[in-house]
């Protein structure tokens, strides 16, 4: 089920109706109710009943083996080692098998499906069999797997929960029982959330998509338009998603963690990493760079640790090579900057933040491309297309109802004012938007309702609400 629509929006409004009041008496009755909540949310997920059935069913046997590891780990005298690793094998093998068959066998096994959310759900699971391995989190009795697993809210896209920030939470005294800050901030993430998606995330992923569907045809000018229209999608589509699920947590009363921190205003790659998709940046670094030995085995292995984590960070998102290219450019443009050291910093910031953001734009290229050569086309189209203005079917079909009521109310616009203001204004609202100092998870904090924000969100959440037939999928439903 999609966020952004009035189906989930009533499946929000029930299940709030029902695990409140029930949560209030009893929070173990709440909990439960929740994860069949949970449960009813996966299988109304897209695809027909065959995939999404035999998804949760794939999930609920993790959870099991899961379960299992945990009560050997918890035993005096077992072999902690080995059921670690089993459950562990376990774990990867069956996101392997459903993932990157095709790709480890050139085409010759493939799948053809996979359970929604396995790359999150799977990571999830590994992090707590390692916490509770180390003894980082200690599980308890009553702690329920099933809810860890599959809270809807994150199912699909995450963010990644550690179980120490996420099982005390359900012991609390908010869970279930948000107050009104908590519903006051939670509508608000919910309200922004659905704005990034719909508003901007959407529109800018008309002009990619028109841009690659006549990716030859294209000028320098639109190759950039391109290349910075997808930069923007995939953020405010991502984030977009963990501002609505960090919303609905927050309507039980449970916290998610700060997945984005305006990941944009970095001025270098390794800022970038700390503000991008904190959770799964946090997993890779304390349970596979930590192990590999992290920079305590000298300079060589450091950078050898850190190309390994975005490689393996490439392969997360998806099996292909240009998936491994983008992690490649990450990882080595890291080594390169921990390589300049001290003499970089004292670069002025503006120019740190603007290579930055150049070289984030073009590793994004390779992570859209079909393949590697699309991807270089479409960077040699932005240096040898030409300067020539963009065609008209670049933005074919952006802010299509709003382009009609223009027309209607003012018909004497030329179209190719039209054009150019609708190009200043999306990538106008996108920059401002990416690189605003406070965003919303950071508002979310301490916020506090004023009219002026309450009027502004209700009007362009009303606009996205009829705006939901056009509405694509979350992109990182997709990993």
């Amino acid at each position: 089920m999609s966020f952004q629509s009035l189906g989930f929006l009533a499946f929000l409004a029930v299940t709030l109706a029902v695990c409140l009041p029930v949560g209030r008496r009893s929070p173990r009755g709440g909990a439960a109710l929740l994860t069949i909540a949970s449960a009813v949310f996966y299988l109304l997920g897209p695809g027909g009943w065959t995939v999404v059935l035999g998804g949760l069913v794939c999930l609920l046997l993790g959870i099991a083996v899961t379960a299992w590891a945990l009560r050997r780990l918890g035993r005096a005298g077992a072999d902690r080692r080995r059921t670690l690793a089993l459950a562990c094998v376990y774990h990867i093998a069956v996101l392997v098998g459903f993932k990157y068959a095709g790709f480890l066998t050139g085409g010759a096994v493939e799948v053809g499906w996979a359970p929604l959310g396995l790359s999150f759900f799977t990571f999830q699971q590994l992090w707590l069999l390692k916490e509770a391995y180390t003894g980082e989190y200690t599980p308890r009795s009553g702690d329920p797997l099933l809810l860890y697993g599959l809270f809807f809210p994150i199912v699909t896209s995450g963010p990644i929960l550690r179980p120490d920030t996420f099982f005390p939470q359900l012991r609390g005294e908010n869970f279930l029982r948000p107050d009104w800050a908590d519903a006051a901030a939670g509508c608000y993430a919910i309200c922004c959330g659905t704005i990034k998606k719909v508003l901007l995330a959407d529109a800018f992923g008309t002009v990619v998509n028109n841009g690659w569907a006549h990716l030859g045809e294209l000028s320098a000018p639109a190759a950039w338009l391109v290349i910075l229209g997808y930069t923007f999608q995939l953020y405010f589509d991502f984030s977009g998603y963990c501002d609505i699920a960090a919303g609905v947590a927050r309507l039980f009363g449970i916290r998610l963690p700060v997945n984005f921190d305006s990941p944009y205003r970095s001025a270098s790659v390794t800022e970038f990493w700390k503000r991008w998709h904190i959770t799964l940046t946090t997993f890779l670094r304390e349970c596979l760079y930590f192990p590999l030995g992290g920079s305590r085995r000298g300079t060589a292995r450091t950078y050898w640790n850190i190309l390994i984590i975005f490689l393996v960070s490439g392969l997360w998102h998806g099996a292909g090579w240009t998936f491994l290219v983008w992690g490649a450019l990450h990882g080595l443009a890291q080594i390169l900057e921990r390589a300049w050291g001290k003499r970089r910093d004292r670069l002025p910031l503006l120019l740190r933040w603007g290579l930055t953001f150049l070289f984030i734009n073009i590793a994004w290229v390779f992570f859209r491309a079909p393949d590697c050569a699309g991807a270089l086309e479409l960077l040699g189209r932005a240096v040898t297309g030409g300067l020539a203005r963009p065609e008209p079917w670049l933005l074919e079909d952006l802010l299509a109802q709003e382009t009609d009521a223009v027309q209607m109310l003012f018909p004497a616009v030329a179209a190719s004012w039209w054009d150019t203001l609708r190009v200043l204004l999306l990538y106008g609202a996108g920059m401002t938007a990416a690189l605003w100092p406070r965003n919303v998870i950071r508002r979310m904090e301490d916020f506090c309702p004023t009219l002026w924000r309450g009027v502004g969100v209700t009007v362009l959440t009303a606009w996205c609400v009829l705006s939901f037939n056009g509405v694509t999928t979350f992109i990182y439903s997709n990993f």
